[in-house]
């Protein structure tokens, strides 16, 4: 299994003494900076560690001191291959500023520290062999080529699957049952076919079509127009049940701890759920029958299914699986309608006027609360007692911000970057982590990135923190 996902699961155990047989180890490379520790003299990397090696902490050895690029070049090159000989995996280096003092100077960014940077090596690749290829259906209906591997080890876990994406991506790797393959971890994380190595071809190979039928439940295939996806017709296709289900339940959806996909697939088996709805219409004893579950966890699971009935309105949206409707437009359509039933009132018009929504998502939405069977879980969903309110305010459209794209670089000192998105999207506008030529505004804070000489080069218009503080007027 991947190291990182056996490390969780062993923290999860509900028995400590089963996560103590696992034997996990750390290393530790920081800690939390206080005055004290800097009244001491541990005032940069080294010292820090030094100190949390001698209380006993487990500090990694293979670490080293730079001055200057080519010592940090040097260091990256020298483990390139050595990091394989490791008792662990390893896919990079992490490159510090050692001084606290220019580590607080220097700061971070919403997301990342400015004094730390990560060399990740390129993705380990290896030569396995496709066995088969088969197609699995997502919640929206969609079939997804899967190339089973022979399996071999890559960064860490073995692999036996790998995605071929769709129809087109297939037929442009021109991959074959029985071909030798190049395969790599896209992000260290998706397994992927690189290329098929033809000259290892000897005739024997199969050319794969995708089905005309869904392999599921045997329903019509379509492909519509202007789309790469081929997707099964039919809304009860049982595997688009389990998709759709997993996904309502899930942590970015309305967020049912303890009900993964393993127990939905068990509640389906029984048929104790057909829908996301009947989630809500649970009872002790179908769920304290299933394996595994006792009184604690069974009571756990109610409470956990309770609590998401309270979840915003955006995330019970963004959980019903309309399509094109991802988080970020569920928090849009939250945050101009007062209720779910504002939204499926609204017309075509007035619903693809709305900034970001656009035709083809307001289509895609009109289409889907059009469609009886989805109306048929919605009123399940009320009758339980799911919120279908909005805590958010209507959005106080500000020409100055309205349909408008900004995007914020260097350190604001009155505001923090979320409450500068905040702000921006309170009075209509948007936010966007990069510079294109549909950007709008460039907020400049102190020691701005590369973000403002893409500006400059666009000729998009900047404005500095007062500037954008007085926009609100």
């Amino acid at each position: 299994p991947n190291p990182r996902n056996a490390a969780a699961g062993s923290l999860r155990q509900i028995d400590p003494k089963m996560t103590a047989q696992r034997k996990l180890n750390i290393f530790i490379y920081g800690a939390a900076l206080n005055t004290e520790l800097m009244k001491s003299g541990i005032d940069n990397q080294f010292s820090l560690l030094s100190y949390l090696k001698n209380i006993g902490l487990r500090i990694n050895p293979n670490i080293g001191k730079a001055v200057g690029f080519e010592q940090i070049k040097n260091f990256i090159e020298s483990w390139e291959n050595k990091r394989h000989d490791l008792p662990y995996e390893t896919d990079g280096i992490v490159i510090k500023v050692s001084s606290f003092v220019y580590q607080q100077r220097l700061g971070q960014t919403s997301k990342n520290p400015r004094w730390a940077a990560a060399y990740k090596y390129p993705p380990e690749q290896q030569v396995t062999r496709v066995l088969d290829i088969t197609v699995n259906v997502g919640r929206t209906g969609t079939l997804t080529p899967v190339a089973v591997l022979e399996p071999v080890k890559i960064s860490g876990s073995t692999v036996s699957h790998a995605t071929l994406h769709n129809e087109d991506e297939l037929g442009r790797k021109d991959v074959r049952i029985g071909d030798w393959v190049v395969v790599h971890k896209a992000g260290e994380i998706i397994p992927e076919i690189v290329k098929s190595i033809k000259e290892r071809r000897t005739g024997k190979e199969k050319q794969f079509k995708m089905p005309d039928k869904c392999p599921v439940c045997g329903s019509d295939v379509i492909r519509p127009e202007g789309e790469v996806a081929v997707r099964c017709a039919s809304f009860a296709c049982p595997a688009q049940q389990f998709e759709r289900i997993v996904h309502f339940a899930s942590k970015g959806a309305m967020d049912i701890d303890g009900l993964g996909s393993a127990i939905i697939e068990k509640l389906l088996d029984k048929k104790l759920i057909k829908d996301a709805a009947d989630i809500y219409y649970l009872k002790y004893d179908d769920i304290f029958g299933l394996e595994n579950f006792k009184e604690k966890s069974t009571a756990n699971l109610l409470n956990a299914i309770e609590a998401s009935k309270k979840r915003p309105l955006s995330r019970l949206l963004y959980a019903m699986g309309i399509r094109f409707v991802g988080s970020h437009i569920a928090d849009v359509l939250s945050s101009n309608y007062k209720s779910l039933d504002e939204i499926m009132g609204a017309p075509f018009e007035e619903l693809s006027s709305i900034f970001e929504v656009g035709p083809r998502i307001a289509e895609s939405i009109v289409r889907f609360f059009r469609q009886q069977q989805n109306l048929k879980i919605i009123e399940k969903l009320r009758a339980a007692g799911v919120n279908f309110q909005s805590e958010v305010k209507k959005i106080e459209g500000k020409p100055e911000f309205e349909r408008k794209t900004f995007v914020l670089t260097g350190k604001l000192q009155s505001f923090s970057r979320d409450q500068a998105r905040q702000l921006i999207e309170k009075f209509g506008g948007r936010v966007s982590s990069s510079v294109s030529r549909s950007t709008d505004v460039v907020v400049v804070g102190e020691e701005p990135g590369s973000k403002l000489d893409s500006a400059r080069k666009f000729g998009i218009k900047t404005i500095d923190e007062e500037e954008f503080k007085k926009l609100p007027g």
